[in-house]
């Protein structure tokens, strides 16, 4: 029922930055938490940032210091930064809301980072 849906993904050079956003069909703080999963071709989905309810963030390692998971609450959308991007961030990018035992999921975004 929630709908999510991710906008910004697109080919970047390595080094530079871009943002993906996340709009979400409800108001964000009904959830317990969103966050960003990314899934490369032959690779498992994996958790790359998330924000609670209360705004504690958490990032993956390989992330650390180069995205950053904010929101706004008035757009009910959900943004993440991504700086100094490297190839090996190319992906999909997939939005993530979690309602008590209930996540939903947005289509996903491409990312692609070049050489």
């Amino acid at each position: 029922q929630v709908q999510l849906v991710e906008s910004g993904g697109g080919l970047v050079q390595a080094g530079g930055s871009l943002k993906v956003s996340c709009a979400a069909s409800e108001n964000i703080f009904d959830f317990g938490g969103m966050g960003w999963f990314r899934q490369a071709p032959g690779k498992q989905r994996d958790l790359v940032a998330s924000i609670s309810r209360g705004g504690i963030t958490w990032y993956a390692d390989n992330v650390k210091g180069r995205f950053t998971i904010s929101r706004d609450g008035a757009k009910n959308t959900v943004n993440l930064q991504m700086n100094s991007l490297k190839p090996e961030d190319t992906a999909v990018y997939f939005c993530v809301a979690d309602r008590g035992s209930e996540r939903s999921w947005g289509q996903g975004t491409q990312v692609t980072v070049s050489s």
